[in-house]
């Protein structure tokens, strides 16, 4: 294989791999606490049961996100070339008999390489690794070929600022939702039309586990909710999120009493879904002095409604037109009036898109300022070099 055709190969290798990489890290920068369930899943198919003990699988997740993402921006660029390629080669060797196991015994479902932004089968996921290791083989065998886009002088800046990025992504969708919504119960979803069964039998509705079982835990309203009275009634009706009351933090139940007041006072409902028993319901309201209607739903299918516990989803007529982790709560001023006239009850999807624009721009304009001075520099300093040679040849 000549020279050329070697840094050809090494150079797409290198294009996908960094790719893939990159991609996968990012969905986990999104969503950390989907990532987090998913390696508790992994725990408990392993029998790794001081893996599941919190908060070892949340920082698991956030270490393994940033560390995915860090290693794909590395490696496009061409940095830290025997760090990045090393590291990518261990993390293939690692992967790769992992999802094998996964796809013959089929212990975990879904391997959650890419979180709910693309779902593949366990074959499908093994096969994805196989090309990646061998692309991993190939740049550990000639990562001398690959181009850097980037002084050696200058790749520590591009390392600290990904490493600072990625930390404050994951923070903030820790803190809040993820700012990036893959799951069908995003905002938007009419939930009616998503259960409905497609024309095409091949085909499943695009939420198949939504299922409310109510309790004899009656509130202020009296009465107990079902999967189709709640989405039959075309009024507002709030939705406290929260797998386990057990789990569930308490630091802002007097915002969400008050939520729930406001709720009453404006006819609109208000329901506690939960996967816990009677005794933790109990338990809750003992310590929060919480009024609300309690109902049975699945933990999975909290679990994928909303990522905090508790969290907060507002329907309007089936579709969802609010959803807020338990640290950003609707404060008092922002419930002013009638829902219906209010802002936080309408969907901003426009606002949004320029929040994820933003976000994204953030990363990618200092990212592209930083490489173009640094090139600009690299081509000023050959130019005099050139200009030199060439005068010393004149004398």
């Amino acid at each position: 294989m000549t020279k050329k055709i070697q840094w050809i190969v090494v150079n797409i290798c290198r294009l996908v791999v960094s790719a893939t990489f990159v991609f996968s890290g990012l969905v986990k920068l999104i969503d950390p606490v989907g990532t987090q369930y998913k390696i508790e899943d992994y725990a408990a198919a392993l029998n790794l049961t001081h893996l599941a003990i919190a908060p070892v699988p949340l920082v698991l997740a956030v270490v393994l996100a940033m560390l995915e993402f860090c290693l794909g921006i590395y490696l496009f660029f061409g940095i830290r070339r025997r760090f990045t390629t090393y590291t990518i080669l261990g993390f293939m060797i690692l992967y790769t008999p992992l999802t094998l196991w996964l796809a013959v015994t089929n212990a975990v479902a879904d391997c959650g390489c890419f979180g709910d932004a693309i779902v593949l089968t366990n074959w499908q996921t093994f096969w994805k690794n196989v090309i990646l290791l061998a692309g991993a083989i190939i740049l550990f065998w000639r990562g001398n070929l690959l181009t850097r886009f980037i002084s050696e002088s200058a790749q520590w800046l591009i390392s600290l600022y990904s490493i600072i990025y990625s930390g404050f992504l994951v923070l903030l969708c820790i803190y809040a939702e993820p700012v990036i919504d893959f799951r069908p119960f995003h905002i938007g979803q009419n939930m009616r039309t998503a259960m409905e069964w497609p024309a095409d039998p091949e085909q499943l509705p695009e939420i198949i586990d939504f299922s409310i079982e109510p309790t004899s835990y009656a509130g202020k309203q009296g009465a107990g909710i079902d999967t189709e009275t709640l989405l039959a009634d075309t009024s507002f009706n709030f939705l406290l999120i929260a797998p386990h009351l057990e789990q569930a933090d308490d630091s802002n139940m007097e915002r969400i009493n008050a939520i729930y007041d406001y709720a009453v006072k404006g006819g609109y409902g208000f329901w506690c879904l939960t996967a816990s028993g009677e005794n933790s319901i109990r338990r809750w309201q003992d310590l929060t002095g919480a009024e609300y209607d309690y109902a049975f739903v699945d933990e999975l299918t909290l679990k994928t409604m909303a990522r905090s516990n508790p969290a907060l989803i507002l329907l309007h007529d089936g579709t969802i037109v609010g959803k807020w982790s338990q640290n950003l709560l609707p404060e008092e001023e922002e419930l002013s009036g009638p829902l219906h006239s209010l802002d936080i009850a309408t969907p901003h999807l426009a606002s949004y898109h320029r929040m994820l624009l933003r976000l994204l721009l953030w990363y990618i304009v200092p990212l592209a300022i930083f490489t173009f001075i640094d090139r600009f520099i690299a081509s000023v300093r050959w130019w005099r070099k050139k200009k030199r040679a060439q005068k010393g040849e004149k004398l």
